[in-house]
């Protein structure tokens, strides 16, 4: 027996996936869960394309804004929340849409990963976090990319605190414990994978970014590296790009350009991995004329598969 029913829309940065999950959510009658690791962070807003008040259309969202850039989160927490939230409005009669683009937090649910057997070991994190120290973050991301090739696609190079959370795993031999092999078929759900030719997608992006720049990102960025300096937060794409400015090493328009280059770069680090899972059904969004056409396929396409 199917114990959670949920739909997930999914994709690379910028491919529309908050808009669509909020026009499908919205035909459907249901709530959105963000599975976004960088919206679950209160001030990170424009930097994160986190949906404003108007482009929610009154849908509730959950898991946006919901600790400070500074406290500690992790992918086991989220699936703990995220289950919670689902269960809950399954017992109201509602299969929620969840929609982001951050594969750990979307294969934490749809895969079959027990976070719960695993406790740390303070020596093997203190000496990675040493060697990150004495070394670097990259150093370290490559010790990462030789053991675990797979896992280091998943996550960019400054994520330090996954990347040793990571290897103190491998070290353990808890390695099973983030076996993207074993597929969760305890619960229903369907994967809708948002889609559109690279040049076009990249197009998208630098407007995004065009578009946060007049926004005020430039102050936001402020604000989180002066008082989150260190964290995942100021670690983060749209925001780490800003040191060198701030610095006076480098010019707005070259930070603008840095942050349009690594989001190129994480976006295809996303579809590698998103096209991994056959289990996705991937929507080619310029194949339809409107976002209302492009909801209704969708619509069509889960209705069709028994959902």
């Amino acid at each position: 027996m199917k114990t959670r029913r949920f739909l997930v829309v999914t994709g690379p940065t910028a491919s529309g996936k908050t808009a669509v999950s909020i026009s499908l959510a919205k035909a459907l009658g249901v709530p959105v869960i963000s599975a976004d690791s960088m919206q679950i962070y209160r001030g990170c807003e424009i930097g994160t394309a986190k949906a404003t008040k108007d482009e929610m259309q009154n849908v509730p969202h959950y898991m946006l804004g919901i600790i400070t850039p500074d406290e500690p989160y992790s992918v086991a927490k989220y699936q703990q929340e995220a289950f919670s939230l689902i269960e809950r409005f399954n017992g109201e009669g509602f299969a929620p849409v969840v929609a982001g683009g951050t594969g750990l937090y979307i294969n934490a649910l749809v895969y079959q990963l027990n976070f719960g057997e695993y406790s740390s070991d303070d020596t093997i994190r203190q000496k990675y976090t040493q060697l990150a120290d004495d070394k670097s973050d990259k150093y370290l991301y490559n010790v990462l990319k030789q053991k675990d090739p797979e896992y280091a696609n998943l996550i960019v190079p400054q994520d330090t605190r996954r990347i040793i959370r990571r290897l103190e795993l491998l070290d353990s031999g808890n390695a099973e414990s983030y076996d993207f092999r074993q597929q969760n078929d305890t619960d229903e759900f369907i994967m809708i994978g948002l889609t559109m030719q690279r040049d076009v997608l990249y197009k998208r992006i630098e407007e995004r970014v065009d578009n946060m720049m007049k926004n005020g990102l430039e102050d936001e960025a402020r604000i989180i590296l002066q008082r989150y300096y260190g964290s995942n937060a100021a670690k983060a794409i749209g925001y780490k790009e800003f040191t060198a400015y701030f610095e006076g090493k480098a010019s707005l328009e070259q930070t603008a350009a840095l942050i349009k280059r690594n989001s190129r770069r994480y976006a295809k680090r996303q579809m590698t991995w998103f096209r991994r899972d056959p289990r996705i059904e991937w929507f080619d969004v310029y194949s339809y004329p409107c976002i209302e056409d492009l909801t209704d396929g969708i619509i069509s396409f889960v209705k069709r598969k028994g959902f």
